[in-house]
């Protein structure tokens, strides 16, 4: 399809809302619409809101051509606090859209909705032993189970209201790599706009899950989807990897923080502040 013209950008100002909000517009020629709970300096026209104010979304969707969603809680918090922002706050965005007539949604799911498969044994990983797009999710946190939900709501909205939607679980979109985990996970800011422009592009994506990361070299699940929504990620971790070895050790698979995907969300996950 052609690229949208007008995207509703939530989460705006988040880590990787940040990001975006300045690659997407300048690599691609987005216009963006910015929407977050908490103001953008510099942003004089984002709409400062929560997801649970209704009639702020519906502004907010009005007259956009497809929806980039990061808004939600990105840490592990008590459950009525994920319930309210990830799982309320994604339905009643996915009901805006409806109202407004939206089409296209770039959903972004996480890694932690499958926290607790297993990774890989080995390194680099054989293409046989990656981990599939359809292997059972097995969140390891209630916001990797918030994620969860966002898939099958999307994939609801699909079957019911024909919404498309890409649903990406993306690993971790940082200027660099920080952790020997991330090495397998890491997707460059370069190739997260990139795979946000597929999202949006690509013809008949129905309801799509992939995988969200670069080309790397300790890669631990298989892209063969995202690829397919004509994705070609460019950047890869390895680089990183001498440093972070040196300073972290390698990855003890008899270690519980390091023998699951989701890393130490499965053992002690980072809280969040707010």
């Amino acid at each position: 399809m052609p690229a949208p013209r007008t995207v509703l950008l939530t989460g705006a100002a988040g880590g990787m809302g940040t990001l975006m909000r300045e690659l997407l517009p300048a690599t691609y020629g987005y216009r963006l619409r910015l929407f977050d709970v908490m103001p953008i300096e510099g942003e004089p026209d984002a709409i400062t809101a929560d997801l649970a104010d209704k009639d702020a979304l519906r502004e907010a969707v009005r007259g956009v051509d497809a929806i980039i969603h990061l808004a939600g809680i990105s840490l592990e918090a008590p459950f009525e606090k994920i319930l309210r922002a990830n799982i309320e706050g994604t339905y009643n965005l996915y009901e805006a859209a409806r109202e407004a007539g939206i089409r296209r949604i770039v959903f972004a799911s996480s890694n932690h909705a499958i926290g607790f498969t297993p990774r890989p044994a080995t390194t680099p990983v054989p293409d046989e032993s990656l981990i599939p797009i359809n292997t059972p999710r097995r969140p390891d946190t209630f916001y990797g189970l918030s994620k969860s939900f966002g898939e099958d709501l999307a994939s609801f909205y699909w079957d019911k209201h024909g919404i498309e939607t890409v649903a990406i679980r993306i690993g971790s979109c940082f200027p660099e790599p920080t952790s020997v985990r991330m090495l397998s996970v890491w997707m460059s800011p370069a190739d997260g706009a990139r795979l946000l422009h597929a999202a949006l592009t690509a013809e008949d994506v129905g309801y799509t899950v992939v995988y969200g990361s670069s080309a790397n070299t300790r890669l631990w699940w298989d892209l063969a989807s995202a690829r397919a929504l004509g994705y070609e990620p460019q950047d890869d971790s390895e680089p990183y990897a001498a440093k972070l070895i040196a300073e972290q050790g390698e990855l003890d698979p008899g270690n519980p923080e390091h023998a699951y995907l989701g890393g130490h969300f499965c053992t002690n996950p980072p809280i969040w502040p707010y």
